[in-house]
């Protein structure tokens, strides 16, 4: 038993004790609480981080732009292209010219001829291999396609051009990779350069970071960094740019737990996903992939070495070592990291040599695009609309395959500037335009241009802009004229004298001539040619105004009234809506809704929905109708108000065309086609206020200034179901090829006018003018072809229905779709 005297002893033991055993519990105690504290809350806020870690590193996604490209370039012998254009379309590919085109994406041009290494690529269809090929080129057309081997070939496609990238709310241009997608160099070569003992560390180099401080120390400049790959990825995943010890502690614990929990190559594809490599306005580039093409303009797999080591010079600072801004710098750091590739074995020393002495293989302008061609974009999003809502596609990482043609659209942009350029008066309004061009053969849309600043993101004037059509609705009063081939024809003689037209309560409506002349007598093809408004209007009259509107609502979506004005263009419409109801004529006759877009595939390339089904074939009696009204209107571009198109060189074109002009020249339009392409126009000034253009001063010129660019074929209008005959000077009797004054005309098989043995017509009733009055033939009926009664020559019957309303009232189909 302890006695109260032991117990004073030791309390006299303890306060004689040593000042250094007394230090030494005040030490331990509070270390010992301290170690409690760090265990209690330490362990609670690593595993915090830890689910951080499983939850993004378990998913691994990230937002990756949604990418539209142009159409695949086709070529087939026959097919009409020329070297420039042909160029154009693989520059605007990211093609680059090499001697040898020897690697995917690239080509050599010798005069017209070409050796071309496309890429493979997935189209809508199916995928698209890889292939070399000889395209020769001659006298503005394809004459030869050849594979590597000299054997002939039917066609050709090459891979398309990107126009566009929607992102998410990150604004981050990516394009992810697999381990197998990286060149071997640049995995080792990163190691190499940023963390040497990758394989080996646990998150944390302590070893790497001494020899980084030794390096750096020994060099006077910083040349190597302590932080691990490892490291660097958790600050672009979980951490700010701040610099404080709990970020770096933050910076530690994450990259330990990374390492713990995920393998090497999990860890390594993640951070080449990731990496930050440079800026490009508001998109920051992220991932190896896409920088390949940010900086050189070529895929990853192809890149050099000089290349990869700038690349992975980069990482250290993207901007202070950017190659365009400061090439010194950026060579000196690619110099630095080929010669750590020669130290750690990757490259002989004498390769590495030779490769600092070569140039920086940058590409000028970045090699990504965001959105080269935005009003073009803004027709593809109205009509994936129905399909995506507005920001379900964006950072989705899907592909859009689209309609658009690069050499069409750059030639487009051009020129509409040029002609602007010339046609701007000093003291006028500022001019500006829109305009469409279209595939007459399937309605794809190929270039959109919503103004002079084609890369601007404004007013799309080629979509938006609703401004009155002037004459560009007279064709289509004509063509329901001419769907009656009993009554009407070509070669029709009708009255241009002043027309009266009663509007009801009283009031009246007489229209003039621009000339502001009567010319008494023209046939319905001189009408068209020289855009009279009396005949159009006394034709617009018999034909009925109402059907006209139906025809407009069936053919474009066009909702009109029935007032008479409609007759001479009263109506406001904008290029799109004008580009889909001459669409019709162009095609001859079909139903063709205007697409821009080709088909969507998913992230993983698998097809999601196509856009580009085929229309159905023209009926018989819309066919013949639509390709007698083109006839008439080859003769606007030979000798009408678009004659001056002769004068331009284009009439091995035969296009056929017509002008536009509303009131006091505010607006001035022209519509027209080849055997190709269709090109719709508008000119003006967002202030409508007067320009003084007419549509063949204005926006007729900008059409001249296209064609003479772009590669077309020219218009031949097929007369299939048509006979022909001559037909006299004065009256409308067919007569011999041979007598005086005669003109040659189609019309409808079985409707050509009566024969006349002699060339003397003089004798036969008319009128005081010696023209002969139409015959009054019962038409025949276009909703199904079928000939009026006693009729036996009449076209077939189409057996369905017909796109231009009856004579009669019966309503017409639906229209095929709304145009935006």
């Amino acid at each position: 038993m302890r006695h109260r005297d032991d117990e004073i002893d030791d309390e006299d033991e303890d306060d004689e004790a040593p000042p250094q055993r007394r230090w030494w519990r005040w030490i331990f105690y509070p270390a010992l609480l301290a170690f409690g504290l760090v265990l209690g809350l330490g362990i609670p806020y690593v595993y915090v981080l830890d689910g951080q870690v499983r939850e993004r590193f378990s998913q691994l996604q990230w937002q990756v732009p949604t990418t539209v490209y142009a159409r695949p370039l086709q070529l087939v012998p026959g097919q009409r292209m020329d070297a420039s254009t042909l160029q154009l379309e693989l520059i605007a590919a990211q093609y680059r010219a090499d001697p040898a085109a020897g690697v995917p994406g690239t080509f050599a041009r010798n005069g017209d001829h070409f050796v071309i290494s496309s890429r493979g690529f997935t189209d809508v269809a199916a995928p698209v291999p890889a292939l070399k090929v000889e395209v020769q080129l001659g006298s503005g057309t394809v004459v030869a396609l050849r594979d590597a081997g000299g054997s002939a070939l039917k066609a050709v496609t090459f891979d398309p051009a990107r126009i566009a990238a929607l992102y998410g709310s990150t604004q981050e241009e990516r394009e992810l990779v697999r381990a197998d997608d990286v060149p071997p160099l640049l995995v080792a070569g990163l190691q190499a350069v940023e963390d040497r003992n990758f394989k080996s560390h646990h998150g944390v180099d302590v070893l790497g970071i001494l020899r980084a401080v030794w390096i750096d120390a020994r060099e006077g400049e910083a040349r190597q960094g302590g932080s691990t790959l490892t490291q660097q990825l958790v600050r672009n995943l979980f951490l700010s740019n701040e610099r404080s010890l709990k970020r770096k502690v933050n910076e530690a614990l994450y990259a330990i737990i990374i390492e713990s929990r995920f393998d090497k190559q999990t860890i390594l594809v993640a951070y080449l996903n990731e990496v930050y490599l440079g800026q490009m306005g508001n998109q920051s580039i992220h991932g190896v992939a896409a920088a390949a093409k940010f900086w050189f303009g070529r895929p990853l797999a192809e890149l050099p070495k000089q290349d990869i080591a700038l690349m992975i010079g980069l990482i250290k600072g993207p901007s202070y070592y950017d190659p365009r801004r400061y090439p010194d710098r950026a060579t000196q750091r690619r110099n630095v990291v080929l010669d750590q590739f020669a130290e750690t074995g990757l490259i002989p020393a004498t390769e590495a040599t030779a490769l600092k002495q070569t140039p920086l293989d940058v590409i000028p302008k970045p090699g990504i695009v965001t959105n080269r061609y935005p009003a073009f974009i803004d027709l593809v999003r109205r009509q994936l609309a129905s399909d995506y809502p507005a920001d379900s596609i964006k950072g989705a990482g899907m592909v859009i395959h689209t309609t658009l043609d690069p050499a069409a659209q750059i030639d487009a942009e051009a020129a509409l500037n040029e002609t602007l350029d010339k046609i701007q008066r000093k003291k006028g309004p500022t001019l500006d335009g829109g305009l469409i061009v279209t595939d007459v053969r399937d309605g794809d849309v190929l270039a959109v241009v919503g103004g002079r600043d084609a890369t601007g993101y404004g007013f799309n004037r080629a979509l938006d802009a609703q401004r009155p059509v002037g004459s560009l609705l007279k064709p289509f009063i004509y063509l329901l004229a001419l769907a009656q081939p009993g009554k009407y024809s070509l070669a029709t003689p009708l009255d241009d004298s002043t027309v009266t037209v009663a509007l009801g309560n009283g009031r009246t409506w007489t229209p003039d001539n621009d000339d502001r002349r009567d010319h008494g007598m023209v046939r319905l093809v001189d009408a068209l040619a020289q855009s009279y408004n009396h005949v159009a209007v006394r034709v617009g009259m018999d034909v009925q105004v109402e059907r006209l509107g139906k025809l407009l609502k069936a053919l474009a979506g066009i909702d009109v009234g029935s007032n008479p004005s409609l007759l001479l263009g009263a109506a406001e419409q904008t290029p799109f809506t004008m580009a889909q109801l001459y669409q019709f004529l162009a095609s001859g006759g079909q139903v063709q809704p205007l697409h821009a877009v080709r088909g969507v595939l998913d992230a993983q390339g698998a097809l999601v929905k196509r856009y580009d089904h085929p229309a159905a074939a023209a009926q018989a009696g819309d066919a013949l109708a639509a390709r007698l009204a083109a006839m008439a209107m080859q003769q606007v571009a030979i000798s009408g108000t678009a004659g001056a198109l002769q004068r331009d060189g284009l009439g091995f074109l035969q296009p056929a065309g017509k002008t536009g002009t509303s009131n006091d020249s505010r607006d001035s339009w022209f519509a027209g086609f080849t055997g190709s392409h269709l090109a719709v126009i508008w000119v003006g000034n967002d202030q409508n206020k007067e320009t003084g253009l007419f549509g063949a001063t204005g926006a007729m010129r900008v059409w001249a200034g296209l064609f003479r660019r772009l590669p077309s074929a020219p218009l031949q209008v097929s007369d299939a179901g048509m006979e022909w005959a001559w037909v006299s000077p004065e009256g409308y009797f067919s007569v011999d090829a041979g007598c005086p004054g005669v003109r040659r005309f189609a019309f409808v098989q079985g409707f050509a006018p009566p024969a006349q043995p002699t060339c003397d017509v003089s004798g036969n009733a008319g009128d005081e003018s010696g023209w002969i009055r139409v015959p009054s033939a019962d038409p025949v009926d276009p909703l199904t072809g079928a000939p009026a009664p006693g009729n036996d020559d009449a076209p077939p019957a189409s057996g369905s229905q017909s796109s231009i309303p009856p004579d009669g009232g019966d309503t017409p189909p639906p229209a095929p779709s709304d145009p935006p």
